[in-house]
This record gives C-alpha cells, structure tokens and sequence, in this order.
C-alpha cells in the first residue's frame, strides 16, 4: 500500500475562549512535518497483521507465563482465535459490536482479544479496579453485550447495571456464566473465518481506550485499524522490531501503553510475551525473560534504580560492596557527562570500560536487562537523573511521548540519537505545530477518529483542518527534538505572574530518594511552593527493615523524626537544582500511601489536582499559615545522611 499523502500544510488559526475577555485568537506558528512519506505494509488491519505473523513460524512460542509452565504457539494460537471469533459470531457479535474484557495479564487474555477481533468488534479493556458504578459509565458509553473475564469480577460486573447478554469467564465456572471452552463449542461448522476477518476494513475501529481524565468521566478514544497499523510501522522504523523479540506484559491491558507496546506490536511483529500478572512479580520476569525490548513507566524505572542503590547499600560482603560501589561512582561520571552533554575523556571513557567488564555487566544480567536492544520510558515525565543512572550503567533509555488520542506513541528518541531530557522527534508522517501559548498541536494519520458518543469534546480537541490539540507545552529545537514542559491547563502562575511546571518540581526532587512515591506541588496564586509528599509504599517496608523501625505503616513512617529528616534531605537536594521561585519553602507528608485508581492518582498514574487541593484544603492552608512544626516542615540539607 502507498504512503498516506499529507495535505499541504495550512496555517490555520485556532479560535479558543481567553479567560481575559470570553474570546480570543491564538495564532500558530508554521507546521512542522516530521520525515517524508511512510510506506505502509500490505497488512493494514491487526487481524491481517496476526494471520501474517502466525504463519511466520508455527511452532515458536507466542505467548508464555514466567517459568514457561504454561506456553501458547503461534499454531495453537492461530487455532483458539478462530475458534473464538466463531464462538462470538454466533452470539451474534460482529462488524460494529463491542466486546469488553476484564482481567489480569493471563496467557488466555490473548486468543479472546485477537479472536474478538477477528469478527470485526471492537475489542477494549476495562481496568480491574473499576467499581461497579464506573463500569456502568464505561459500558453505558462502549455499548457491548459481552464481557471475557475472570470470575473475581463478575459480581462488580452484574452490580454495574449494564444488561450484559454474556459474561464469559476465562478461569472458573460461575453460575450465569460460560467458560471458554463452551464458547469455543458455539461455534458454527458453516462458520466463514476467512470472509469474516478480511471484511475488516482499516477504518473500522479496533478498540476503545478510556482515559483516565483527571477530571470527570473519562472519554472512549477510538483508534482505528488504520491508526493502529500507522502506528506499529512507523514506530518500528525508528525502533526496529524482530519476531520473536522477547517482551513482558506487566501494565493493565486497559492500559494504551500495553495494548501498543505488548499486543498490537506483538501481532505486527511476532514479539514473544511474557505475562506478568502483579507487579511484584515484575523483577522475578525480567530475570527469566532477559527481554531484547522493553520498556517502563517513570515509576517503574525509579523502583529499578532504588532496587540497585539499596542492594549496594546493604551489601555485607566487604570486597563486593567495595566493587559495586566503585562501579556506580564510574557509572555515575558517564551519567553526569551525558547529562551536561559531553563526552568522556579517554581516561573515563577506559575505566568505564572496565567497570563494565567487571562489575557493570553482571549487573544488568541479575537485573534480566543484559539483553536489550533498546528500551523506552513513557506515559509520564521521567527525572533525566533516572536516564542517566541507567545510561551509566550501559542501558540507555529512549523517552517517548504520545497519547491515547495518538494512538498512543508519538515521537521517540532511537538510542544511538538519544538527547536526555527530550522525547525525541515525531514519528515520520506527522505534522507539528505549536500555538503561540506554547500548546503542541498534531495532525497526521495518528490521530483517533472521535471521543466516542461525545462530539462536543471531540470538537473541542479536533478540529476542522485534522488538528488535534494535545493540550501539553511542548518545545522542539532546530533538529526536531521536542521537550515536555508540562501540562497546559497544570502550569502554576504564582502571586507575581511567574509560570511554573508542577511536573519538573515533582521530577526534579523526586529523584532524589526513592522514600517519595507522590508529590503534589501546590503553588497557583501564593507568594511560594509547598508540597504535599506521600511515602511510597514499595519502599516503606524495606526502609523501616534497614532503620530498624518497627512499624512500617504510613502513619507511622510519616510521623517518624528520620523520616522527615531523609525527605527534607531530599527536599533540599531537589531546591538546589532549581531556581529560587521554583524552590519548595514547606510541605506535608500525608500519613496515606496513594493508590491508583484513587481520589488522588488515575490509574495511569496522573495526579488528580483539582481533587487533591479540594480533599487537602485544610492541610494546604496550614502551611501556609502555621508555623513550622505540627506536620508542617521545611527542607534542611544538615537534617540527614543520604537514603540508601
């Protein structure tokens, strides 16, 4: 198939409301196209892509579980999806249908997804902590009869209110319900797979990906087949993408970053998953997988680094600590260089080269990262310290940057070409333009089709001329490179007029110890910056072992004299790479360890704001007009000694 044609490029104007006077013109600088065409391949729908895939090598493994003891070939794979698809169409699900999901990361999630979509519905995820009340709200708006999941949530499920005609479950029988294999038996012997799947056409729309809005319902973005193949191309041209590179799914399905990064990815390319059904079963994975590519959210990365800083600090054998230790000084100096954007010196650059062979390389084979061709960070910002202790331990990161109304992945930065700090360049094909108020607009063939049953939002997100307003500050330099400043409607504009970004505060001292799970800056409209902290939860239990704390609670650690000290240690390290009207004078540590899918965090890890302030007032205030003491504290460089 030809590459997609982009229109000439227009210099449009983009009309918004202006707080000032109700009206208001923002005119936009001169679009920017990033590349040349793109050559599509011929397999433009994902049910065409994983025919495509399947028969590449039937034997090989497709989809697996930690340890192997359960395995799925691209053979019996190909066959549990037709059967599937058959299964489905005679309930009556087909072109125009949706098709719900609801389960942990589980090898069977694969041929109910993939065979789902081989009947032309639109197959989505739900997140597994959903209550019954927004699972009304989300299959209200998607508008499916049928549900594929374990029976944990069916009750949830019935408790929605939604009259769902089939409840499929994938683990246990469950009275009401039917199990896979007796979906699979529905199937017709008349049943025409081939005509069924090839009478997709590009336009249909593959899924629904519910943003988790910090603010409101969320929205149902639905992305294309022709969304999506744009997408698998032209990110593998910049990141290339083998069969059988070896992956792990970890993030929710429900998750865009899984559904492009795991599945879709893995249908277009034969990518071999590893399924990881919690979390904490994450580093367990990667030492079995030793994953060719991969890729973490922010937070995932920070809990990496603690993991190597706190088994160096807890190292008993003399003669070891003391190799670790020299190892992460020498990692430490090519990561400062990278940073300032310098080269070693031969001198370095030797004893780099030594360290790794000594020290730096067994180290990302205990990690499961001695493998990787390349490796991505996204769904949020992530300090550059983070990149640049990996890039010091030989493990380059490329920041990525995108969102569900794009499909997911937008730009990246290949690792050879990586500038820390930027999300790299558009993918080829899209155009960029940038709003005089510094907001980043995309059009390409990226860009979803509409918020499903909401064309007021879509209008107010899309315009006539295939604009989509993206709603982040967005810098790009000469060579293309783009840097996030934060979200536009985030900035903080203090008492004497001067913008802000929360997002490089919390950033900025985030990285200075992993005790810090949640910082939310507050600051819009005051004379300074405080800060809310929470504790993360991951790391309170190790902390407390390695202090010789007995309670490891929340509330406790939050209290705990040492534990004020090592944040407002922190809190200082963090000031002192910022300016002065950047710095945070006070803030708070919250006896709560923040969930997401809470009042405060989404399920994609975005800080609720707005919730937040509310739900926080009174603490708010009080550091604003107590004096210190009384849970109100103030960052002191002399207060501690480093957290491990």
């Amino acid at each position: 198939m030809p590459g997609l044609p982009l229109e000439s490029a227009k210099r449009p104007i983009r009309r918004k409301q202006s707080r000032e006077t109700g009206s208001g013109i923002y005119r936009l600088r001169k679009p920017v196209v990033s590349g040349a065409r793109t050559v599509m391949s011929p397999a433009n729908t994902s049910c065409a892509a994983f025919q495509r895939t399947a028969a590449v090598d039937p034997t090989a493994v497709a989809v697996r579980s930690i340890g192997g003891t359960q395995e799925l070939t691209w053979a019996d794979y190909g066959a549990q999806v037709r059967a599937v698809a058959a299964g489905l169409c005679a309930l009556g699900i087909g072109r125009g249908d949706t098709v719900a999901l609801m389960m942990s990361n589980r090898v069977e999630f694969y041929p109910l997804e993939v065979g789902a979509q081989h009947t032309g519905a639109t197959s989505f995820s739900v997140y597994n902590t959903l209550s019954a009340e927004q699972l009304h709200y989300v299959f209200a708006n998607a508008g499916n009869r049928v549900v594929l999941c374990e029976a944990q949530f069916v009750e949830r499920i019935r408790a929605s209110g939604i009259a769902i005609e089939t409840i499929v479950c994938v683990d246990r029988p469950v009275p009401g319900t039917i199990g896979v294999e007796q979906l699979m038996s529905l199937g017709r012997s008349d049943f025409d797979f081939e005509a069924t799947w090839r009478a997709i056409t590009p336009e249909d729309v593959v899924t629904l990906c519910y943003t988790s809005g910090t603010t409101g319902n969320p929205k149902g973005v639905e992305i294309t087949h022709a969304n999506l193949s744009f997408e698998c191309h032209a990110y593998a041209s910049v990141m290339p993408i083998e069969f059988g590179d070896r992956i792990t799914s970890y993030l929710p399905t429900a998750h865009m970053a899984d559904r492009v990064t795991g599945l879709y990815l893995h249908q277009y390319f034969g990518t071999q998953i590893t399924v990881v059904p919690e979390r904490t079963q994450l580093p367990a994975a990667l030492a079995d997988v030793h994953p060719t590519i991969w890729g973490g959210v922010p937070r995932v990365w920070e809990k990496l680094k603690a993991a190597v800083e706190f088994s160096v600090a807890t190292e008993t054998d003399p003669a070891r600590k003391g190799a670790l230790t020299w190892a992460l000084e020498v990692a430490a100096r090519k990561s400062a260089a990278q940073l300032a954007g310098v080269a070693l010196d031969d001198t370095q650059a030797a004893e780099w080269a030594k360290a790794d062979e000594l020290v730096l390389s067994a180290l990302r084979a205990k990690l499961g990262l001695d493998q990787l061709r390349w490796a991505l960070s996204g769904a949020a910002p992530i300090p550059p310290e983070t990149l640049g202790f990996f890039f010091g331990l030989g493990i380059p990161i490329s920041e990525v940057w995108g969102m569900s109304e794009l499909t997911c992945i937008a730009s990246v930065s290949p690792p050879q070409h990586a500038r820390l700090g930027t999300v790299g360049k558009l993918l080829p094909g899209l155009e960029s333009m940038i709003a005089e108020d510094g907001e980043f607009l995309v059009r390409g063939p990226l860009v979803m089709r509409q918020y499903r049953h909401e064309p007021g939002k879509t209008a107010e997100a899309l315009d006539a001329d295939g604009w989509l307003a993206t709603g982040d500050i967005i810098t790009q330099d000469e060579q293309g490179y783009l840097r996030v400043v934060d979200r536009k409607k985030e900035l903080i504009i203090n008492a004497d007029g001067k913008n802000m970004s929360p997002a490089n505060i919390e950033n900025t001292v985030k990285a200075t110890t992993p005790l810090i799970g949640t910082l939310a800056t507050i600051g819009d409209r005051r004379a300074y910056i405080t800060a809310l902290i929470v504790l993360d939860a991951e790391s309170a239990q190790p902390y407390a072992a390695q202090h010789g704390l007995s309670d490891a609670s929340a509330a406790a650690l939050a209290a705990h004299p040492e534990v004020i000290a090592d944040i407002a240690r922190g809190v200082a390290a963090g000031n002192a790479k910022l300016s002065r009207v950047e710095q945070i004078k006070r803030f708070t540590v919250l006896p709560a360890f923040w969930e997401p899918g809470g009042d405060e965090i989404t399920l994609t890890m975005k800080l609720r704001r707005t919730p937040i302030a509310q739900k926080y007032a009174r603490e708010i205030e009080h550091m604003y007009t107590a004096e210190r003491g009384a849970g109100v504290h103030e960052p002191r460089a002399e207060e501690s000694t480093p957290v491990p």
